[in-house]
């Protein structure tokens, strides 16, 4: 521990009761939570799988598993429950589904999946009403609000759609024995609430908890973890206020607030010293965020150095902002001798990116954009999960129709209609009724002949996933249901390359997936809904700019910092100016300063073209609230704009310097 400040060796080595530790931007916070696991598992007598550790993210889970792992050993690390707060609702519902009505294999449905329930529970084919009134629900279910609790809350025409439907949309999922993302954390509530022997089996068995990211959890989430440490108390939540950005999503900041209210005997912790990035910048975060209420004083500070000025400019326009950084860039790259990947452009909406993305790609910049679409969301890639799901749930309807019909296998609409009117009747699944007497009598053989041969394969294939290893069963899936012919048949070459391809990766992922961590496939299939694979490991290795919005870049950190159109409107967002909005958005700004080690460039339009017009803009309030000490301003009104012509001329110039630079 001698590598640690005192702060950081205190929150380590405190076990009293319960722990807030403040953890500034930059601080080492994922350290004092690592270094705190290995303390209570070697020093303090706790079994390595009494510790759980919980994070908001896949990826961060991993991680923190990482370093447990170099610091205990790769055998205790794989001891201890270190997840998301979803992956543990999974695995307190897998084991305890029974008590809920549910069985322990139940299905995990996704966004699109959940939308199509409610498409036909709303009857709407707005989309636009139906994401809304998903959301609603959502944001619902989040702060523990039930369906019938909902109908009393409904204020506008919106809420009141969402209200009627929220009921059946429950009832649907759960005839499927299904449930959707929030139910991960809402029914793991009601059932520690519910069946205080099941809340106390799971206090003794998760004897620590260290919560990561503390002021980003809801209501849901909040209640889950005062049941999951009861009268014991014995947690070390970590968080920051000032970057509490998540409010849209239904995080809520009165958790902090809460926590010393609710834990009279609450100890805090700050850690202010920055790791991560110079003095001024430092300087510029403290008086952005000076502004906002305070729920605990905190002030960042760095034995980095002093560091180079903060540069604001104002551009012409957005074509001007978006040339203008890129030139600023490869500048200061052939000036440093720099990578690409030291350098993030960061906005506040993802709509800012297409400008930038034009001229690096016209300047042969490689970048990265964060937040493109999920593999998982890849129509071939939905393919295949839905018959990994229904291997896993044959009650999983959704699942059924998707893979009963791709590839197309005989089965028509005018027979899926009529088993599914049976099977409502029944109340009973899809993949039940196709066997029953009473269906087949309604239905005409050739109707129903192709459905029986489907429904059979399934069993045939679920036999053998619930024994075989995973690498054995997908490839002869794949070749059943000739998958790869589908594609060449339905798409142009190019086209059923591309998606065969990501298919062929999928598999690839899942044989390595079960042969390391010896799963079935209907093992690695129940946890699939959770698994991101956007972080792709190369992800890291490539050398290009990063472009992100300022959500997706907290928690991340880059050498030199672009944060661009920082202007009234756009950061702080128009919709977003009364207080508490304000205060949220001025923690937005706080996350984009502190991303940066060694520089930050900051710019803003005076003119900015929306459809079709130029529309006038104003500088960010924020950045006048940084102050002016450290600030060296250029561009605006006063100085001359180069045209395009002789920018472009500019940086082929460069791009010769560069050239003969290499040689």
């Amino acid at each position: 521990m001698s590598a640690l400040n005192p702060q950081q060796r205190e929150a380590i080595r405190y076990l009293d009761g319960p722990l807030l530790v403040l953890a500034g931007a930059g601080s080492g916070k994922t350290r004092v939570i690592t270094q705190k696991i290995a303390y209570l598992a070697r020093e303090c007598g706790f079994q390595p799988r009494n510790i759980a550790a919980i994070t908001f993210t896949n990826k961060a889970a991993r991680e923190m598993q990482e370093r447990v792992g170099k610091e205990l050993g790769s055998a205790v690390a794989g001891e201890l429950q270190i997840s998301t707060f979803h992956s543990l609702g999974v695995r307190i519902l897998r084991e305890e589904a029974k008590a809920l009505g549910y069985k322990p294999r139940f299905s995990i449905f996704d966004a699109a999946d959940c939308a199509g329930i409610l498409g036909e529970t709303v009857n709407t084919t707005d989309k636009g009403a139906l994401r809304r009134a998903q959301t609603i629900i959502s944001n619902w279910k989040n702060a523990l609000i039930t369906p019938e609790a909902a109908r009393a809350l409904a204020r506008d025409e919106y809420e009141k759609l969402a209200a009627h439907a929220y009921l059946s949309y429950e009832a649907t999922l759960k005839a499927y024995q299904a449930v959707d993302f929030d139910d991960l954390i809402g029914l793991p509530v009601k059932l520690f609430s519910e069946h205080p022997e099941i809340a106390d089996k799971w206090q003794n068995r998760l004897r620590y908890l260290l919560v990561d990211e503390y002021q980003d959890t809801n209501a849901g989430q909040y209640q889950l973890l005062k049941l999951l440490t009861g009268v014991r108390a014995q947690f070390t939540a970590v968080g920051d206020d000032d970057q509490a950005i998540y409010g849209w999503r239904g995080a809520d900041i009165e958790n902090l607030r809460n926590l010393p209210a609710e834990f009279p005997a609450l100890k805090v912790i700050k850690l202010e010293q920055n790791y991560r990035s110079t003095a001024r910048i430092l300087k510029a975060a403290n008086n952005v965020i000076a502004h906002n209420d305070k729920l605990f004083d905190k002030k960042l500070w760095s034995e980095l150095g002093h560091g180079e000025q903060i540069t604001v400019t104002a551009y012409r326009d957005n074509e001007a902002e978006a040339l203008g950084v890129v030139m600023q860039l490869q500048a200061h790259r052939f000036e440093t001798r720099s990578r690409f990947k030291d350098y993030a452009i960061l906005y506040r909406s993802n709509h800012q990116a297409r400008i930038f993305e034009e001229y690096l790609r016209d300047h042969r910049i490689p970048y990265l954009l964060s937040g493109g679409k999920s593999f998982f969301d890849k129509a071939e890639i939905k393919d295949i999960t839905a018959y990994l799901r229904l291997l896993a749930n044959a009650d999983d309807d959704p699942a059924f129709i998707r893979a009963a019909t791709t590839p197309k296998r005989g089965i028509g609409a005018a027979t899926l209609q009529a088993l599914g009117a049976y099977a409502g009747g029944r109340h009973i699944s899809l993949f039940a009724a196709a066997f029953e007497e009473g269906f087949a009598q309604t239905t005409q053989t050739r109707q129903l002949e192709p459905l029986l041969e489907f429904c059979r394969f399934i069993n045939r294939l679920q036999a053998r996933a619930e024994r075989e290893p995973a690498q054995q069963v997908l490839p002869d899936l794949l070749k059943a249901i000739d998958y790869q012919g589908y594609l060449y048949d339905h798409e142009d070459e190019r086209t059923a390359q591309t998606r065969w391809a990501n298919v062929s990766e999928f598999a690839e992922w899942i044989n390595k997936k079960g042969e390391a961590d010896g799963r079935t496939l209907i093992e690695l299939t129940q946890s699939i809904a959770l698994i991101n694979m956007l972080d792709k490991q190369n992800a890291e290795e490539f050398d290009g700019i990063q472009l992100s919005t300022l959500h997706a870049a907290k928690g991340l950190e880059y050498r030199h910092v672009f944060l661009v159109g920082v202007e009234e409107g756009i950061l702080p967002h128009r919709e977003s100016q009364e207080p508490a909005k304000l205060q949220e958005e001025r923690r937005l700004m706080y996350v984009g300063v502190t991303r940066a080690q060694l520089s930050l460039r900051v710019s803003y339009c005076e003119r900015r073209k929306l459809a079709r017009e130029m529309m006038p803009c104003e500088p960010s309030r924020f950045i006048a609230e940084m102050g002016e000490d450290d600030i060296r301003r250029q561009g605006g009104k006063a100085d001359t704009v180069a045209d395009k012509a002789s920018s472009n001329a500019r940086l082929g110039n460069l791009r010769a310097m560069l050239a003969g630079g290499k040689k």
